[in-house]
């Protein structure tokens, strides 16, 4: 019981963040239950995409960074955030509700915490509370802010008047080369690449939190 809890509480804990953030025009909770199980369920793709592609690196890249660049944005950031952007796409990109930027950041973060909900559980039930409690501060905050990138991106495509192309790439290509990195400072296990998890993490939380307040600032809801 106390690991399902550490597993589920700060995923809980950030989507009533975003939640709140989302200050005038709130988002219907069965869409975003839609959108937290469609991310639960792309584990499972996810999971195939990683073992297949994870069948290749030996062929391409050689030796401990090889292998660690590989991994973290071969293996991890393509694969998740190409099946977290799909899903959020078919989920939301033509609904009515999805009518304003700031709502691609919830629909996008409820996809990716939905994903980050089965990895939780799948780490911490297999490596005990020590994990629980130092993925609660890290892996859990880090998808929800790749989430908030995805989003970010895919707000202004949606609401573009000009060529969205550009802003869809960007709503893939940020948060698969902020996951890479994470991943990559994390797998590499060199000391002084490693110094810098902690500084990239505030940098995120710093950037993130700034695309939300730009996004809210503009809410088409803001003066009605």
């Amino acid at each position: 019981m106390n690991l399902l809890l550490i597993s589920v509480a700060p995923i809980a804990i950030i989507l009533f963040y975003i939640y709140y953030r989302d200050k005038y025009e709130k988002e219907p909770l069965s869409l975003l239950g839609k959108g937290l199980l469609a991310g639960m369920i792309i584990t499972i793709t996810v999971i195939f995409a990683e073992q297949a592609v994870s069948s290749f690196l030996p062929h391409i890249f050689t030796g401990k960074i090889g292998h660690a660049f590989g991994n973290a944005f071969l293996v991890a950031a393509l694969c998740e955030e190409a099946f977290k952007l799909l899903a959020v796409y078919i989920l939301v990109w033509k609904n009515p509700n999805f009518n304003e930027r700031f709502d691609g950041i919830v629909y996008a973060v409820f996809v990716s915490l939905g994903f980050a909900l089965v990895e939780n559980i799948m780490y911490v039930f297999s490596n005990g509370m020590s994990t629980g409690i130092a993925r609660a501060f890290t892996a859990v905050p880090a998808h929800a802010m790749f989430g908030i990138m995805m989003g970010y991106y895919l707000g202004l495509a949606k609401f573009s008047k000009g060529s969205r192309l550009p802003l869809f790439v960007m709503a893939f290509f940020v948060p698969f080369l902020v996951h890479g990195i994470y991943d990559f400072i994390l797998m590499v296990q060199i000391n002084w690449v490693l110094i810098l998890f902690f500084p990239f993490l505030i940098y995120l939380m710093y950037k993130t939190n700034g695309k939300m307040t730009e996004l809210n600032n503009k809410s088409i809801f803001r003066y009605r």
